[in-house]
């Protein structure tokens, strides 16, 4: 596998990989997508365990360039392309995929939020832990995160911070970006850490103040949470019989609609009320997916202790039943 590594940086782990092969089971002739190609680490793997062909799919320009030299590799050990880099957001999987004439896959690997590349380049703006340009765009294209800092009206600042970053201090940070704002622009990273630091106590846990701020402005500048919603679907519904959907989440918002996904897709959603007359159809259709396990995996203490950005990531797989096979599952999932 590591012959195949887009880029052997240490930089790069790819998170609950043996996880991710065993749920995926990439087979010889089988065709599959990585909707977020990022340092090309599933993608490499998957390569390496089965004589497969892969679409890989990512809207960092950066990243599309890495993966070239593994095609390469490839193409020159094999005599023939077995990856196929495409530029783009997997919400748009659907389209990007017909352009190559695809519309059907035998599995999906997505692993959701920002890649090890993106945190750790500084002149990127993703982290507060560097000082940099106020960016953030994984596509390097449309508003920046200064754009949308320098631009919102407090309100719908405050909105932004609270609902993708779940921030509770979100009013008292908008309103002193805002009174920041109106001396200068804002324009880096370590402006913005600090304006949050100052009106944002430290926790007991340690978690850095600007956290949550910076995870939300991120969110909204790359529409993240759109970008799941849609990419599930296209997903789910270009899966073959007995294929698979394998997801991998690292935080709560991202969490809670791949699991709604994957428990409506299943039939597992909460029935409607008695007095509900869609309770009736629902019982009429029987599921045309099912849950692989009824929680979510979670990485072991050794992947953690040697990967800390692991500790919050959960493994979710769907999988398409054949026509002729009756749903059955049970338990709840958490």
């Amino acid at each position: 596998m590591n012959a195949l590594a887009a880029d052997p940086g240490a930089g790069h782990r790819p998170v609950m990989l043996a996880e991710v092969l065993a749920q995926l089971r990439p087979a010889d002739g089988g065709l599959y997508l990585d909707g977020t190609f990022g340092g090309g680490g599933y993608a490499g793997a998957i390569l390496a365990a089965a004589r497969c062909t892969l679409y890989a799919i990512d809207r960092d320009p950066h990243a599309i360039a890495r993966g070239r030299a593994m095609a390469d590799t490839l193409r020159a050990r094999d005599g023939v392309d077995r990856l196929h880099l495409v530029q783009g957001g997997f919400g748009d999987m659907l389209s990007l995929l017909a352009e190559h004439g695809v519309s059907e896959l035998d599995g999906v690997v997505l692993d959701l939020g920002v890649s090890s590349f993106q945190i750790d380049e500084a002149e990127r703006g993703f982290s507060f832990r560097q000082d940099g340009p106020l960016d953030m765009r994984m596509s390097q294209e449309g508003p920046s995160a200064a754009d949308l800092v320098n631009t919102l009206p407090e309100a719908e600042l405050a909105d932004v911070l609270y609902r993708f970053g779940e921030e509770r201090l979100s009013r008292r940070i908008a309103r002193a970006v805002v009174a920041t704002r109106a001396e200068a622009p804002i324009e880096t990273t370590q402006q913005l850490a600090s304006i949050i630091r100052r009106v944002v106590p430290k926790e007991k846990s340690g978690i850095d103040p600007a956290t949550r701020s910076f995870q939300a402005l991120r969110i909204r500048v790359n529409d993240e949470l759109g970008q799941i919603e849609a990419g599930l679907a296209q997903a789910a519904g270009m899966l073959r019989p007995a294929g698979r959907l394998v997801v991998v989440s690292f935080h709560s918002l991202e969490d809670r609609i791949v699991k709604r996904f994957m428990l409506d897709a299943a039939g597992r959603a909460p029935a409607p009320s008695r007095h509900d007359p869609r309770g009736l159809d629902q019982a009429r259709t029987p599921a045309a997916f099912r849950l692989v396990a009824n929680r979510a995996l979670r990485p072991g203490d050794s992947e953690t202790r040697l990967n800390p950005r692991a500790r919050s990531a959960k493994l979710r797989t769907l999988e398409r039943l054949s026509p002729d096979t009756a749903a059955t599952s049970s338990g709840d999932a958490r």
